[in-house]
């Protein structure tokens, strides 16, 4: 396990046209309190944009928010795009409205774990505290 000399990165994204951030928000600044880095981008963000990002501010994490059903399509463009820029050793995680096959589906992909509405912010940021510390090199 490696030691982090640095606060952990996070990326907070809101992928498509859901117009919903309270959630992303509210993750945003738990992620903060729990001594994270976080860069939260806003609404609307394309698949291309979110991963430009996190290459730009070197983030650990990439935390995708996703309301609006779409996390079948937005998942596996976000997972070939991170591969394509060599980026193996980020975590892509999320959380909305994704049933339990979708998950399974996703996860098989390589997607970290996706959480459902009221998962506790701790349960969030101790997965990425923890997966950070297993996967990344410092």
């Amino acid at each position: 396990m490696n030691t982090i000399n640095r606060p952990i990165r996070v990326l907070v994204a809101k992928v498509g046209l859901d117009g919903h951030d309270r959630g992303a928000k509210v993750i945003a600044s738990a992620l903060r309190d729990a001594g994270m880095e976080v860069i939260y981008t806003g609404l609307r963000q394309t698949p291309e944009m979110v991963v430009n990002a996190a290459l730009q501010e070197d983030v650990d994490a990439i935390g995708i928010s996703i309301l609006s059903g779409a996390h079948m399509t937005v998942f596996p463009k976000l997972l070939q795009l991170m591969k394509e820029k060599k980026m193996d050793d980020v975590l892509l995680t999320g959380g909305g409205i994704i049933p339990d096959d979708d998950m399974k589906q996703l996860s098989d992909m390589g997607v970290g774990k996706l959480f459902a509405p009221g998962t506790t912010t701790t349960e969030i940021s101790g997965y990425i505290s923890q997966w950070v510390k297993t996967h990344r090199q410092f």
